[in-house]
């Protein structure tokens, strides 16, 4: 089996339905990159389109909530819609299991290594420069990546290494989430056929 060849369709969609969110979210994770979103939140389609684009996983996210209150609730529940999803979709046998990349965009830098362990754990490291992006509060994207890991059941480490300006900040994590994902997801040659743990189990 090479590694063209994923051994399953590997999709998958989730609904979830919250008196205060309603989001649908499919992945296909051999995809081609393309999103298809709406979500209210501008500045969030374009860090969802990173994901999309540098994990080559075609995305399509439909999420209307609460936001004449805040983007909280909406932003935590893609997160947690989106880990659904992708663990729903993603059978771990044959895959590497561990991605890790580097992301520059002019001064700014991010690292973010992941692992698909089983485990839900965020170590997330970043101090943005300002509070805002637009109207976009920063402090949401913490929400985003801890729903994340808690239903895709993953292990992410996010360090911002440098960088002063905060978009420029936030997208060198998103572009450096999805070509993590991209890495972690393949499907390696030589060991298609195991679950990558000496516990024989993820």
């Amino acid at each position: 089996m090479s590694a063209s060849a994923p051994p399953s369709p590997r999709q998958a969609t989730v609904e979830r339905n919250t008196k205060e969110t309603q989001i649908t979210v499919t992945v296909k994770l051999d995809g081609s990159g393309h999103l298809d979103v709406e979500t209210g939140l501008p500045f969030l389609d374009h860090m969802l389109d990173q994901i999309a684009r540098h994990g080559l996983i075609d995305l399509t996210i439909r999420a209307t909530g609460d936001l004449d209150i805040d983007a909280h609730h909406t932003v935590e529940d893609i997160g947690i819609t989106l880990g659904q999803a992708l663990n729903r979709a993603l059978d771990k046998t044959g895959i590497r299991r561990y991605g890790h990349a580097y992301v520059p965009l002019d001064e700014a830098l991010s690292r973010v290594v992941l692992d698909f362990s089983g485990r839900p754990g965020l170590d997330y490291h970043v101090e943005f420069v300002k509070g805002t992006v637009g109207n976009f509060d920063v402090d949401l994207f913490h929400e985003f990546f801890q729903g994340f890991v808690n239903h895709a059941m993953v292990t992410l480490h996010i360090d911002n290494i440098r960088g002063k300006n905060a978009h420029h900040q936030i997208e060198t994590i998103f572009k450096a989430f999805g070509r993590a994902l991209r890495t972690a997801m393949e499907i390696d040659a030589r060991a298609a056929d195991h679950i990558p743990s000496t516990k024989g189990v993820l």
